[in-house]
């Protein structure tokens, strides 16, 4: 889940996997949106020809014949004889519908012979003399063809459609039909890049690695699906045992609930599970109001978590762990959950690229006190369980909120109703309306403040934000803007660097706040982390949320060797795999003999399931780099570099696996293997500002400084927003003896990025070397502002003021 653009990283170290529910990872800035394919799951793309149909069955081994045989899939229609209601809810809904294969019954578009044309390109939906429905568009070659459409994807407000590839592989089509009533815009055919022009040499062109059906969206629309890519072949064998979302994707294998069923007898043991993940919430009856004049209902006993886990492992921006996903288990077990940052994420949390809900909720005031997606939700039909403000007001007071002294709109109106200030909506894949289930009350204050949205000018479009916070203020006084908000240090974490650290601290510590969010200040923590930080970092360790432990342990991945793995060590044994995976990643370069006794074998075990989620994920270039730095940190070269290289053969543009692989060369001493890799980079990427300022590093080491220069200055050019790129350039225009460039730059830089730590060294030294000590004084005072309490820094100040 990576927070960066298209070819960008962290530091030649650890590139964060990409989300299978995201394209970002391989996408530009200007190409953040998601093809989702609506109803239900989330996400699209499409890959996987010869998707087989299959119910596995684990046959139990001789030699273990008395230990029960894995739970299996029977499929949805087994299902129906007991759970006749619950199987007609959820026939015809989204869950239903998620995929099928494209027949005239399934295919909602126009396929009456329709031409569309798309930034030159005219496409042609039509169907065969035997009834096939068809495509002529342009293909992998950019040449028209006709291709014929295998399946449907999402039914409203759009459905799109996958085609068949060589190697297993499904593509997505770019044009999706609006299935909308033509009342509301929609019965149209429609482009999902509608400002882009993705010619055929794109990787986001429809024919390209991220518009793969099982690298992107499978999981979140099939039942039981495994993926089965083979690297070495570079091809798909997917199989699922149900097309679409049935019984047994939230529920788990029903093999074993049905051996109960076939034996049981009313009335039942309160302790018999009957073989299976009920997920009960009790949505239609769990909340009641204490008396007449409350304003809350309360809930008559706490939510059992495990349904809306199993919620959350389709409807989030994740990526997978492992495909082994146990009903009802932490969503960390099986999956990674994208943090509340940019871009995914405006700086208070509210939703900003397409980021499927869970994220949102889990900072909402209704996840914290118990409320679940079975409350508000019917799980099998997806239908709300009331229209309009009548879903709210179940828990609501009526007379209290869904009245005029509390929204101060007229009655009836779209200003009347709760969702339109309460969860306001954003348009993703162009036409899906997406509500944020943050569920947050407006905070205008924030926009000016953050440059976040807010419900009132989004309504209210031709005002600015400090009308809608006045208009407040006349409803409710100004305090409610002295409201605390997790924005506010949030966003200081993204733009003051290592100035935020100790308020970042503070809000990871915070138990009142929600662990997604107390997991993101630490997230954003985790560059400035060192001794110091040790004590806060170990304490979080320990913390109930897996979402705040993993965070906690990627604090520790500058500590030294043997902090690391007194502290990290326990988690090895942690219950939940995606914390495991963490202690083993940052423990992968800890010599055995500095584990305590006894963890090597946990190490190694945690490992390995490391290890094999990256290899199932292999099909994604950027898990192929953090393959690769795997094998680095355990110095395994020649197998750290072959997974960079394959990075690259999956995609030439992706810009993380030629940095990756020129830094793994350098460790080597093998510089000129990775110039060539940076320069071959550059034939294709030219603009890329990563490669310009690495190729100007390689070149610096050669002693060509001219030419690194050169590089250094493109670098900044292209990325003038990277306050490090700004220190380089600087430094060698010092080097070059060129002094006043260096301080100009590093002026300018220091305008941008107040809070950078390097620009402020190098202005200090660079204007104590000319002997302006006043400008030099200047500069430490700030760096003191920044480190109020480093002794260093204040030695400094001492000798510059001269005491």
């Amino acid at each position: 889940m990576t927070r960066k653009s298209r070819g960008a990283v962290r530091r030649p170290a650890e590139t964060p996997a990409p989300s299978a529910a995201s394209a970002s990872a391989a996408s530009p800035a200007k190409r953040r949106h998601l093809w989702l394919a609506v109803g239900v799951a989330v996400l699209l793309a499409i890959a996987g020809i010869g998707v087989v149909v299959t119910r596995p069955v684990a046959l139990p081994s001789p030699a273990a014949a008395s230990v029960p045989a894995p739970a299996s899939y029977v499929g949805a229609n087994s299902c129906q004889t007991c759970h006749q209601s619950e199987f007609a809810a959820w026939t015809g809904s989204h869950h239903q519908l998620a995929m099928q294969e494209a027949t005239d019954s399934s295919v909602l578009g126009d396929f009456a012979n329709v031409e569309f044309t798309h930034r030159g390109v005219e496409s042609r939906f039509f169907k065969s003399p035997d009834g096939q429905f068809m495509v002529r568009t342009d293909g992998p070659d950019g040449k028209l063809a006709d291709y014929p459409i295998s399946y449907t994807f999402g039914v409203y407000p759009l459905q799109q459609y996958l085609t068949a590839f060589p190697g297993g592989r499904y593509q997505v089509l770019p044009i999706a039909w609006d299935s909308r009533p033509g009342s509301e815009g929609g019965q149209r055919w429609f482009h999902l890049y509608p400002d882009q022009k993705l010619d055929h040499k794109d990787p986001l062109h429809w024919t390209g690695i991220y518009q793969n059906w099982a690298l992107q969206c499978a999981e979140c629309h099939s039942t039981n699906l495994r993926k089965a890519y083979d690297a070495p072949s570079n091809s798909y064998q997917t199989t699922f045992s149900e097309i679409n979302v049935a019984c047994e994707s939230c529920h788990g294998p029903a093999s074993a609930h049905l051996s109960w069923a076939s034996k049981a007898k009313a009335p039942y043991a309160a302790h018999d599970d009957k073989g299976l993940l009920s997920l009960k919430s009790g949505g239609s009856g769990a909340w009641h109001f204490p008396d007449r004049e409350a304003k809350f209902a309360v809930r008559d006993q706490p939510a059992d978590p495990a349904g809306m886990n199993s919620c959350g492992a389709c409807h989030s921006r994740r990526a997978t762990l492992s495909e082994a996903r146990q009903a009802g288990a932490p969503l960390s077990d099986s999956h990674r959950l994208a943090m509340l940052t940019a871009p995914n994420y405006y700086p208070d949390g509210q939703q900003r690229e397409e980021v499927y809900v869970w994220g949102s909720f889990l900072q909402s005031k209704m996840h914290q006190r118990g409320v679940t997606c079975m409350d508000c939700h019917e799980p099998h039909s997806q239908k709300l369980r009331a229209e309009g403000n009548a879903l709210c007001t179940r828990c609501h007071q009526a007379s209290e909120f869904d009245a005029p002294k509390h929204h101060r709109h007229q009655d009836g109106g779209k200003g009347a109703q709760c969702v339109t200030c309460h969860m306001p909506s954003q348009n993703y894949m162009v036409v899906h309306a997406r509500p944020d289930h943050s569920l947050r009350i407006p905070r205008p204050d924030l926009s000016t403040a953050l440059g976040s949205p807010n419900a009132c000018t989004q309504c209210h479009a031709d005002k600015q934000p400090a009308w809608a916070a006045a208009a407040m203020d006349g409803w409710y006084g100004k305090t409610w803007r002295d409201r605390p908000h997790y924005g506010f240090t949030l966003h200081a974490g993204e733009t003051q660097g290592v100035r935020a650290l100790p308020s970042l601290l503070e809000l990871a510590s915070s138990t009142a706040q929600p662990a997604i969010v107390r997991a993101t200040a630490l997230t954003l923590a985790q560059p400035y982390a060192g001794p110091a930080t040790l004590p806060a970092a170990r304490a979080l360790l320990l913390d109930s949320d897996p979402l705040v432990r993993s965070a906690a342990l990627g604090m520790l991945e500058r500590t030294d060797p043997l902090n690391r793995a007194l502290s990290a060590s326990p988690l090895l044994l942690d219950p939940v795999r995606g914390v495991r995976i963490e202690a083993a990643r940052i423990l992968a370069d800890v010599p055995d003999s500095q584990l305590p006794a006894g963890r090597q074998a946990a190490r190694e075990a945690a490992l390995q399931e490391y290890v094999a989620a990256l290899e199932q994920e292999a099909d994604w270039p950027a898990v192929n780099v953090n393959l690769g730095n795997l094998r680095l940190r355990q110095g395994r070269f020649d197998a750290a570099i072959a997974a960079f290289q394959r990075a690259i053969v999956l995609d030439k543009s992706f810009t993380g696996g030629y940095v990756n692989l020129a830094d793994a060369w350098r460790q080597q001493g093998r510089e000129s293997e990775a110039e060539e890799v940076l320069r071959a980079g550059l034939a294709v990427l030219p603009d890329a500002a990563d490669l310009h300022h690495v190729l100007g590093l390689l070149l610096t080491r050669k002693g060509e400084s001219g030419a690194a220069l050169k590089e250094f200055v493109e670098a900044v050019r292209l990325a003038p927003d990277n306050a490090r790129y700004a220190y380089v350039q600087a430094i060698a225009l010092h080097s070059a003896g060129k002094r006043e460039a260096a301080l100009a730059v590093l002026r300018d830089a220091n305008k941008r990025h107040a809070n950078d730590l390097e620009i402020l060294s190098a202005l200090i030294s660079i204007s104590r070397e000319t002997g302006d000590q006043r400008a030099a004084l200047r500069y430490a005072r700030q760096a003191a502002e920044i480190l109020p309490n480093d002794q260093n820094v204040e030695q400094l100040v001492r000798e510059l003021e001269g005491r």
